[in-house]
């Protein structure tokens, strides 16, 4: 199973970015899926996650501004973020729970600037 994030960048605050993630070796659709962040000095952290029972969650720091999605035909998970803010700048990473294992990309990196 290999993860492939993409889509970070550079924005300003109140901007908008869509992150990507394409799966080999296996599918979005019948996993656990999700996205988590890392900020300098600080745990990696849950974003946002699509649970096997198709259920999405989100942390409460983007409720209401960042949406999860996955194309089932594309075989690719998203991360729709809008009204980005400077504390949402972070290395995002996808993530993918399959047979009680664990999967995760290289990392995008967001920076979100004031």
């Amino acid at each position: 199973v290999q993860l492939q994030a993409s889509g970070g960048g550079l924005v300003q605050a109140g901007g908008s970015l869509r992150l990507s993630c394409a799966a080999s070796g296996t599918t979005f659709g019948l996993n656990a899926v999700g996205w988590y962040r890392q900020a300098p000095g600080r745990q990696r952290e849950v974003v946002a996650r699509i649970s096997s029972d198709r259920t999405a969650n989100y942390a409460d720091a983007v409720k209401g501004r960042f949406t999860i999605s996955r194309d089932i035909r594309k075989n690719t998970l998203y991360l729709q973020m809008s009204s980005l803010k400077p504390e949402d700048t972070a290395i995002y990473y996808c993530n993918l729970v399959k047979s009680s294992r664990e999967y995760w990309g290289q990392g995008t990196q967001v920076t979100v600037s004031s």
